[in-house]
């Protein structure tokens, strides 16, 4: 064909001209105006597609998340129209019973936020649910932390964070609780006053700093209103962002299992699985807590009146995270003593001013002594079943009961009504059970978790059982066992194998005392009860000689029941390692 008769038309068009890039969007030049400036894009692109293990355990602080978050959606809603204000109003709202009462404005918003602002009851009651869930959340989250052990090294700081977030939590609590300036606020804001009061030397100065001067003055409210809508949140707001970016950091710890080890972890990544399942999520906590807000009634301000320092509510109680203390306060005896001419009042101050912190330091402490105890600084990205660290679940549970006989006692009043007991009786059982209650936990629980180790190790040498009988020709009887899956096994054998820790040497060359030689004694007794009574996984070699056992019992069944190993008829009588055994048998 000649050049004159080419088709030109099918001649491509770019290789007469360079290829050029397409117009970017606005949307793409914002983006990459940003990226060149803040580096958003390789960072996002890196945490885009993290890794979260899939657990419904680990859904627990994702619920104290999305409470948080709406408690921050309703609580915004509500400052629209609440006033912090303890001025002296007249009451001339929709709620007829209050009309023409004098109260504070606090007081007077909180009722018109009830009664006159279109949904105001529902997002009142939604929010104070929020409350409670957000702390029980917490609470639960941790305990799960605990047991677990997931505060091992390195997520010790994100444990601390976590305690203080608890703690923010319920004074947040207690200052919101405050704010409508009810009777039965009231009453609580009249205890904390007292509670003050009652610290040595420094108690009357903080009352006055508080409250703006003598009981109850006019500050209070406004003062609780600032720390709880701006100062609190605002620390809370980041602990958490610290608590999440130390979560992304360490990565997510996983439950052990095939192809899980400390180095990897196995999941969803951030986008589109995970970021999709916490988003539902969300509004599943939202439609409950929602639901609670609108089927179950909260706090109705309503019925108690306003505050009025000269009365007290009857059977008046705070919200339940502060239920401890408040049991601790109810059966603590009358002890008071006076040092200088000062009056010291040990019942309240070992319940409220002692205890609380004292139980703080000792959840917070828990990692540090942990590895102290155990002399283990390796990083632990693996969780454990309760039942592996029964000590450590001993102490959770013994702390657990120690909260909750102290939770029952803070309603010794209302048990002795319902039950009609004495209260004199229910105090005293208390004060027994405060002590008692958590060392017979702590030793139920130790052996319940070595006996379910115990379990677990029989079930990976010998298998699970059938409950087929089996007859030998002795006329013994025993039990048919198969053997478990790998994958069972695999996750009831990856635990690592405890070590009592002992030091290498009390005394030098010159047969001189070490330094430290008492405290590495109490470190090796410690270690020894911790893990001395444990019972170890098994080894490779002690699981195939139960191996090989199973295979020699398996022989032995297949000619009790007349077949040979590979499933060919016995005829009559069959003789198995010099024994007969007959089919009859």
């Amino acid at each position: 064909m000649s050049n004159s008769s080419f088709d030109t038309s099918k001649v491509a068009s770019t290789n007469a001209t360079a290829a050029t890039a397409a117009k970017p969007t606005k949307a793409g030049v914002v983006a990459n105006w940003a990226d060149e400036r803040l580096g958003l894009g390789t960072a996002m692109k890196k945490n885009l597609r993290k890794v979260f293990p899939d657990h419904w355990s680990f859904m627990l602080g994702e619920i104290a998340l999305w409470s948080f978050v709406i408690l921050l959606l309703t609580g915004g809603f509500l400052t629209l129209w609440y006033d912090p204000s303890m001025a002296e109003v007249t009451y001339e709202g929709a709620y007829d019973p209050m009309r023409g009462v004098h109260m504070s404005a606090s007081y007077a918003s909180t009722l018109h936020l009830s009664f006159d602002v279109r949904g105001g009851l529902l997002m009142r009651q939604i929010h104070h649910w929020a409350a409670m869930l957000f702390i029980a959340a917490m609470l639960v989250h941790m305990m799960r932390v605990a047991f677990t052990g997931a505060y091992r090294k390195p997520r010790e700081l994100n444990w601390v964070i976590g305690c203080i977030l608890l703690l923010l939590g319920t004074i947040e609590g207690f200052t919101g609780y405050s704010l409508p300036d009810d009777l039965l606020s009231g009453t609580g804001v009249r205890a904390a006053d007292g509670f003050m009061k009652a610290s040595p030397v420094i108690g009357s100065y903080m009352s006055f700093f508080i409250f703006g001067g003598e009981f109850p003055g006019e500050a209070v409210i406004p003062r609780f209103y600032v720390a709880h809508v701006l100062l609190i949140p605002g620390i809370l707001l980041a602990l958490i962002a610290a608590h999440m970016l130390l979560l992304v950091y360490h990565k997510h710890t996983q439950w052990p299992g095939p192809g899980r080890t400390n180095d990897n972890v196995v999941g969803y990544p951030m986008l589109p699985v995970y970021a999709a399942k916490a988003g539902g999520f969300f509004f599943i906590v939202f439609g409950v807590t929602a639901v609670m807000g609108a089927l179950l009634t909260i706090n109705p301000v309503w019925q108690y009146g306003p505050y009025d320092p000269t009365k007290v509510t009857a059977g008046s109680q705070p919200d339940w995270y502060m239920g401890w203390p408040d049991g601790a306060l109810r059966i603590i005896p009358g002890w008071e003593s006076e040092i200088f001419g000062y009056l010291i009042s040990w019942n309240v101050m070992i319940p409220i001013l002692i205890l609380p912190p004292l139980m703080l330091m000792v959840l917070i402490l828990l990692p540090f002594i942990e590895s102290w105890v155990t002399g283990d600084k390796r990083e632990h990205h693996l969780l454990q079943r309760p039942r592996d660290a029964p000590t450590r679940t001993a102490v959770m549970v013994a702390l657990m009961t120690f909260y909750g006989v102290l939770w029952a006692a803070g309603g010794n009043d209302i048990i002795a009504i319902k039950l009609h007991l004495s209260i004199n009786q229910i105090t005293y059982a208390f004060r027994v059970l405060t002590f008692l209650g958590p060392i017979i936990a702590f030793i139920i629980t130790k052996r319940w978790c070595i006996s379910l180790q115990r379990h677990d190790r029989e079930k990976v040498l010998h298998g699970y059982e059938t409950g087929v009988i089996m007859r030998s020709p002795e006329g013994g009887y025993s039990e048919r066992h198969l053997p478990i899956s790998e994958e069972k096994a695999y996750s009831l054998t990856a635990r690592e194998r405890d070590e009592v820790w002992s030091p290498e040497s009390e005394t030098d060359a010159n047969g001189i005392p070490a330094p430290g030689t008492r405290v590495n004694r109490l470190r090796a007794r410690l270690s020894a009860n911790m893990f001395g009574d444990n019972v170890q996984p098994p080894t490779r070699e002690e699981i195939e000689a139960a191996h090989h056992h199973a295979e020699h019992e398996h022989q032995l069944q297949s000619a009790l029941d007349g077949r040979s190993a590979d499933g060919h008829q016995f005829d009559g009588h069959h003789s198995v390692e010099g024994e007969t055994l007959s089919r009859d048998d």
